[in-house]
């Protein structure tokens, strides 16, 4: 009872909260209760739309009756099993199921599936596997990886290597790593609708990087299909299918991370499908259990499975996993998470959405402080103005006004970010629309 208060309210001392202004959060705390359909309800009894799918995970709504009587019979039938030299049905069943609509169709077989706890551990997984790979046949030089400014994979050692967030990266001892400059210009692409016409030379930056260190030096390079975390960054078009092309010239392995972009977010089951073009290694997460359960999956094609499926048969190809790597009350909820997508059609529904959703947003063209919209999919992006000196504070004081006003957005600088769960209807995209387009009428 001394951690609650007259009013019922949580002690906020304890809680290291992350990717938080802890100071400034614990004077003005914004504090969810519950979750249903398409909306949050806060503390104090208020709906909040979630504009956000919660963090880019909760992409068939909140409160899913199914997932949380999966989680229940398998909390109560088996709560947990090793899979170091054991295993336990479930996770099988599951990896059987994703590799049905694994990235890319059946004809492409990335359906050898490494079960981890999160993106980020996803993300090292892909990247061990790669080096891993390029040893085993024979290019133990090979231990470069290539990222891309701006990217976001996850915080774990090799995430902010690759990774080129700034913030993320600058404390801490990194991998060997280099980086290809970014795609976001706003300058000769601002206002577009869906992929961008201008930027397919920074594919370019693949090959001066193999003749800076020598391909023989390259183990791999990872790019999210349309970066999120960033700030919704689309690739232009035909961007991808170059970096495919000059990675098959120098042997170099193609990871994409769809910790945002698979499970429906841009109308297909995955980025690659969207795009058309394949990798190597596809890292997922969030959507895979709808956030329900924190899981992972590192998507791996059979070249590369292959390729480490050799020596002695008793001896372990792979020294690398997770305590919880094939979870089974996360594979549950995992199964349970598939069949709602497929009973539901929810795979494919933000293509049915994705005119709605565009003329909704660049309805917003004009408004105060705006000074570009993205978009794609199932997901958005408005540019604010940043004020002289505070970067990043207009934006930040538009989610709180919307926060207030019943509408969860989420804000990276200047940048406001919207993925709402592929449940949503078009009504409520408009109530989105409406509730941002207030609120930055009245934005300084």
């Amino acid at each position: 009872m001394d951690q609650i208060n007259m009013k019922n309210e949580p002690v906020l001392d304890n809680f290291w909260m992350p990717f938080t202004a802890n100071r400034q959060f614990k004077a003005a705390p914004r504090l969810l209760a519950s979750a249903e359909g398409m909306y949050y309800t806060d503390v104090d009894g208020n709906r909040v739309l979630d504009g956000t799918a919660g963090l880019w995970c909760c992409n068939v709504g909140h409160g899913r009756r199914k997932i949380s009587e999966a989680v229940e019979r398998q909390l109560t039938t088996l709560d947990f099993a090793p899979t170091f030299q054991m295993g336990h049905p479930i996770a099988f069943d599951f990896a059987a199921k994703l590799a049905k609509i694994a990235p890319g169709g059946p004809d492409n077989r990335l359906d050898r599936v490494f079960f981890t706890g999160s993106g980020s551990e996803s993300v090292d997984t892909a990247l061990k596997i790669a080096i891993a790979y390029q040893r085993a046949i024979g290019q133990g030089t090979r231990t470069r990886i290539i990222g891309r400014e701006k990217g976001y994979h996850g915080v774990g050692f090799g995430g902010i290597s690759v990774g080129g967030l700034v913030n993320n990266r600058r404390m801490f001892p990194q991998i060997p790593a280099d980086h290809m400059r970014h795609a976001l210009d706003v300058e000769r692409n601002a206002y577009s609708k869906g992929l961008p016409a201008h930027g397919i030379e920074l594919a370019d930056d693949l090959e001066r990087l193999v003749q800076l260190h020598g391909a023989e030096t390259i183990a791999a390079v990872i790019v999210e299909p349309m970066s999120g975390s960033a700030g919704v960054i689309l690739p232009p078009k035909g961007y991808l299918d170059k970096l495919r092309a000059t990675a098959d010239k120098h042997g170099i392995l193609l990871i994409f991370d769809e910790v945002i972009t698979g499970f429906g977010r841009l109308g297909t089951p995955f980025g690659t499908d969207y795009f058309g073009v394949v990798p190597d290694l596809v890292t997922t997460a969030k959507g895979l259990t709808n956030g329900a359960i924190p899981m992972g999956a590192v998507f791996a094609g059979r070249k590369v499975y292959d390729g480490l499926m050799v020596g002695a048969e008793n001896a372990i190809e792979l020294f690398h996993g997770y305590t919880y790597s094939g979870h089974p009350v996360a594979c549950a909820a995992g199964i349970a998470t598939l069949e709602i997508y497929e009973e539901e059609g929810l795979l494919t529904r933000a293509a049915e959405l994705a005119d709605h959703w565009q003329e909704a947003l660049h309805s917003l063209k004009g408004s105060p402080h705006v000074v570009d919209i993205r978009n794609l999919g199932l997901v958005g992006a408005i540019e604010l103005a940043p004020r002289d000196g505070a970067a990043g504070t207009r934006a930040y004081d538009v989610f709180v006004d919307c926060f207030k006003k019943g509408l969860l957005i989420r804000v990276t600088g200047d940048i406001i970010a919207l993925s709402p769960p592929l449940i949503i209807e078009k009504s409520q995209i408009d109530d989105i629309v409406s509730t941002i387009s207030e609120a930055l009428k009245r934005a300084v």
